[in-house]
């Protein structure tokens, strides 16, 4: 039996619209929550981090814990991405101005460039938001002391940032662990940047060895 053409090419449609994740996903503003992704910066630098010339990478600046990134997210696992956007980009100066707190200007307008245009709000705006929700989090102290390179359960990493901040839960964060080294904890946050639970798709993204690397301080 021979499909006709036209009903061969409206099934073809139909599949590729049921697969394919709507324009709507990627419009600025439209989101359900935030991820804050912090990085352990003996591991970033040690990926990506030297070749990028970041300063927190030398010798001595003892840099652990840092801000990647404040992430908008769908509920369900899915976040948008490179949204268009009303808001103009920011300047040269005004990365600049933020390379204390994402490292580089070049990493301060990617950071804008992928994901704060999704949020809906000005490049300045997205900034301060950022540093808002990095100031609301205590770094456990215990990890200024990491001189060697150590192998420890993940858990581990999260219940001392729980100790450190009253109110969080296990199932408001996840670590992650790419090829065996802990890279990240990443945050599940409101809108508001209060501490909420993560969805199920974020929480099976969650790093599931009983034991990473965590490299040592610089």
């Amino acid at each position: 039996m021979r499909f006709p053409i036209r009903l061969f090419a409206a099934l073809a449609l139909c599949f590729a619209t049921l697969s394919t994740p709507t324009a709507a996903q990627n419009h600025a503003g439209e989101f359900d929550h935030y991820l804050l992704a912090l990085s352990w910066i003996p591991a970033y630098c040690a990926d990506d981090g030297d070749e990028r010339r970041d300063p927190r990478c030398e010798d001595g600046t003892a840099v652990g814990w840092a801000v990647h990134g404040l992430w908008p997210q769908h509920e369900g696992g899915d976040w948008p991405e490179y949204c268009t956007t009303v808001e103009r980009s920011p300047s040269r100066r005004e990365t600049a101005e933020q390379a204390d707190l994402f490292g580089t200007s070049g990493s301060a307008w990617h950071q804008w460039n992928k994901h704060g245009r999704c949020t809906g709000l000005s490049a300045r705006n997205y900034y301060r938001l950022v540093q808002e929700a990095v100031s609301r989090v205590t770094l456990p102290e215990v990890f200024t002391g990491i001189t060697r390179e150590m192998r420890l359960d993940p858990d581990v990493v999260e219940a001392a940032f729980i100790e450190s901040n009253p109110g969080l839960t296990h199932d408001m964060l996840v670590t992650s662990c790419p090829g065996g080294d802990l890279v990240e904890l990443r945050l599940c946050l409101t809108r508001g940047l209060e501490p909420r639970v993560c969805d199920p798709a974020t929480i099976r993204r969650e790093c599931r060895l009983g034991a990473a690397t965590l490299l040592p301080l610089r």
